[in-house]
């Protein structure tokens, strides 16, 4: 059983990270450099679990278990199992790894959370390269059940199932990524969809405001509960046919990013952050977004799976 945790990075996504080892009863190491960073873990995890709707007597038994320092060496020491949560820069993820295979016990399993980058990429200059893989958490970690698990042509099966059944053991809803390509399955899925959105925008179909509305409105509503292929064969499958034909080829298919988009990040049109992206937004409607993602996911987890 994997019961000692190390997860490499404190933040936004390691925390959640760590908070759902720790709530499952697992010990959990958490490591990052910066001082301010750690030291604030406690009390984000107690914010994270109580929009949850944890109870104090949860929280209270679940901090204990986790443990932070600054030191790689001494969290991953004698860890089961690291899960890497550093910022999205090759880079500095391989040098992590490195640093981690030199310190962990020779059986011990590497685990990268990345949204997009090829596991192959981050994991092919390690020694023990057959058990590390890819686990792409989504944001909030805590929050979202998925978590994709990504083979790579090295990775054993073994290790393969046994961070499939910890997930699992710990309450999340893993897939198999067979294969390793850049962005999985998930965010191949949700950008093929954010590239035809930005395309209506940039061609004068519609505004931003619409492409939102339409998905909210029509189809978002059922994604929960009925996935595309889904779908495909409840309507069937010469219907979804029929629909390909007309509409496919009229749709965007340029191999780079969006010249609009990348006019928007050039004149500073960041999003939220800045107050204006392809929409613009005060601190007040930006703070009302997140906080309606937060009560909805809240809502849905209880919906969808109410025991």
């Amino acid at each position: 059983m994997l019961d000692r945790i190390a997860v490499i990075g404190a933040g936004l996504m390691g925390h959640g990270i760590a908070l759902t080892f720790a709530r499952s009863g697992r010990s959990v190491v958490v490591q990052d450099p910066d001082a301010a960073t750690r030291d604030s873990l406690p009390e984000r995890v107690r914010a994270s679990m109580t929009a949850l709707g944890c109870t104090e007597s949860e929280i209270e038994a679940t901090l204990p278990r986790l443990t932070a320092t600054a030191d790689l060496a001494e969290a991953v020491s004698e860890a089961d199992c690291v899960f890497e949560a550093a910022p999205e820069k090759p880079a500095l993820k391989q040098a992590i790894f490195a640093a981690v295979e030199a310190a962990a016990r020779p059986d011990c399993l590497f685990c990268s959370n990345t949204s997009v980058i090829p596991i192959t990429t981050i994991m092919g200059g390690l020694g023990r390269k057959g058990r590390a893989l890819g686990t792409h958490w989504w944001n909030p970690p805590h929050m979202i059940p998925l978590v994709e698990v990504i083979r790579t042509e090295w990775t054993e099966d073994a290790a393969m199932d046994a961070v499939f059944d910890l997930l699992a053991e710990v309450g999340k809803r893993p897939v198999r990524v067979e294969k390793d390509v850049p962005g999985f399955i998930g965010n191949r899925l949700q950008h093929a969809l954010w590239r035809e959105a930005v395309s209506l925008v940039e061609n004068g179909i519609c505004d931003a405001e619409a492409v939102d509305t339409v998905i909210k409105e029509s189809f978002g509503r059922r994604l929960a509960v009925l996935g595309p292929l889904e779908n495909a064969d409840l309507v069937g499958t010469d219907l979804a046919l029929a629909v390909h034909e007309i509409v496919l080829p009229d749709i965007d298919s340029r191999p780079g990013p969006s010249p609009y988009l990348e006019r928007l990040v050039a004149e500073g049109k960041l999003g939220m952050k800045s107050g204006e992206g392809f929409r613009r937004w005060t601190k007040e409607e930006a703070d009302a977004v997140r906080a309606r993602v937060a009560t909805h996911l809240k809502r849905l987890d209880t919906i969808l799976d109410p025991d």
